[in-house]
């Protein structure tokens, strides 16, 4: 089957329900997605929009990562709701922690990562998630960071300027109309990471409705990723599904 790929599509993986496991003994709902017929290329990490405003693993630009990457980009993409946080697949333990428990969370996904020998493990943030990933973010073997909306509200400004020193590329993707940092707020607060690559995304707002910006945001990544596999195909010529919230 040859379809336009649209905003319930979901593409074919090898999709595995899992539990995380904390150094201080939680269990976290999570979701690995696979491709289908090869090994992945590069994994993608994802931290989830604020829990206490609806953000969860299921929050849609990063579902909608786990149902296209790994076929479309042969990514692994691994989801999970943090401390307290519900979501269609469960409840994870625990409560919400303010970006701070929540770094053990964001190490418990990695150890996953690296336990099952993923490659080239890239952290995904969204508006709290990339708070998580500012404070805890910067450790072995991630290679980068994709920051999505970036608020900087649990971040300090000594977190932040200590991505100055490292080696990992830092790219935010800041919507042109958003609630929090528009783009040259974020350019002026990023400055102090002299390597942080913030672009402005034209008429995004900060929950990135809209197939058009869901798909700008899937294509950024998958460019700094994996740069040979942008702009991502419009279409799909195999079997694909429609998912239905009812």
């Amino acid at each position: 089957m040859n379809g336009r790929i649209v905003a319930n599509s979901v593409l074919p993986a090898r999709r595995e329900a899992l539990r995380l496991q904390t150094s201080d003994g939680l269990s976290l709902v999570a979701e690995l997605a696979l491709p289908v017929r090869s090994d992945p290329l590069a994994t993608v990490i994802t931290v989830h929009p604020l829990p206490t405003h609806g953000g969860m693993m299921d929050s849609h630009v990063f579902r909608k990562m786990a149902w296209r990457l790994p076929a479309l980009a042969d990514f692994a993409v691994l989801r999970f709701n943090t401390r307290g946080t519900s979501s269609a697949a469960g409840t994870s333990d625990g409560a919400f922690d303010s970006a701070q428990g929540e770094g053990l969370d964001l190490r418990a996904a990695i150890d996953e990562v690296v336990r099952r020998g993923l490659p080239d493990p890239w952290l995904v943030g969204w508006s709290f998630g990339t708070d998580v990933i500012l404070k805890h973010g910067d450790v072995d073997p991630v290679l980068g960071v994709i920051l999505l909306a970036p608020p900087l509200r649990f971040t300090t400004m000594d977190e932040l300027a200590a991505w100055d020193a490292s080696d990992r590329p830092v790219v935010c993707l800041v919507p042109e109309f958003d609630d929090y940092l528009v783009p040259e707020q974020a350019r002026e607060r990023f400055s102090v990471v002299r390597h942080a690559d913030v672009r402005g995304i034209d008429e995004g707002k900060h929950l990135w409705v809209g197939e058009r910006q869901v798909t700008r945001v899937l294509n950024e990544v998958v460019g700094v990723i994996a740069p040979e596999r942008a702009p991502l195909p419009t279409h799909w010529d195999g079997p694909m599904e429609r998912w239905s919230d009812l």
